[in-house]
């Protein structure tokens, strides 16, 4: 799932849109990007099938829906996944050992009983939108660099790939657990973007990958951008400068 040698390779692209149609129409516009992320708004939309047309496309697809149930049911959300041919996924740490272990454990068989990769399993820590003030309101401790570090050690322990955290965690995360550990950073906006909006802890792509950041995720600044492709190779340029 790595492909370092391509900067093209390290980004992912949000389609945080309504529908089948935009969606297409993006990854049209992209074709020098590898991996599209599906997150809650687009698959609520149109479900599986987009991921399976998406795959259909030689694209690699980022299931992002957070899951977050008793272990059984994530378990099985995992597994019927695989089938749908999705590399990449997010379960929230938060679920806990049992949950992410359940995860795994299907993920890797399910693989196996259909001699595919299994999908690069990411446990997501703090939500980006989420600050110290916003964990105390909602009774947690109001230290994110502290929860990020917990919930880190308690994913990589109970077999997940990687972790999504902030630009600002990376360093820590990275010290933490080592190169083999996989980081995806989200909240990720180039000099040139238009203000944050919604995400609070963010960075430019070029310093996120020299904290130690794996994957890239891209949304606004380039689906957004009055030509997609041109942010797109902006951004492609500046990491591999």
């Amino acid at each position: 799932m790595i492909r370092y040698a391509d900067p093209a390779a390290r980004i992912i692209i949000a389609l945080d849109v309504e529908g089948r149609g935009p969606a297409l129409e993006l990854i049209r516009e992209l074709p020098d990007a590898r991996i599209f992320k599906v997150g809650l708004e687009l698959f609520t939309a149109e479900g599986p099938d987009l991921v399976k047309e998406i795959s259909a496309l030689g694209k690699d697809v980022f299931l992002d829906l957070k899951l977050h149930d008793i272990p059984h049911t994530v378990g099985e959300a995992a597994r019927i996944a695989v089938r749908h041919g999705v590399r990449m996924m997010t379960i929230h740490a938060s679920g806990g050992a049992e949950m992410m272990a359940r995860a795994a454990e299907t993920a890797g068989a399910e693989s196996g009983r259909r001699g595919v990769p299994k999908p690069v399993l990411l446990a997501v820590t703090i939500l980006t939108s989420l600050k110290s003030d916003n964990l105390a309101a909602i009774g947690m401790a109001p230290d994110a660099a502290g929860q990020v570090l917990r919930l880190t050690a308690l994913a990589k322990a109970a077999g997940m790939d990687g972790v999504v955290c902030s630009a600002q965690e990376i360093e820590i995360v990275r010290k933490e657990t080592g190169p083999g550990f996989l980081i995806v950073t989200p909240g990720i906006r180039p000099a040139w973007a238009a203000a944050a909006q919604d995400q609070k802890r963010i960075m430019t792509p070029a310093e996120a990958v020299g904290r130690g950041s794996d994957y890239l995720v891209v949304g606004r600044p380039v689906t957004q951008a009055s030509s997609p492709r041109e942010a797109f190779r902006k951004i492609v340029e500046e990491l591999s400068a």
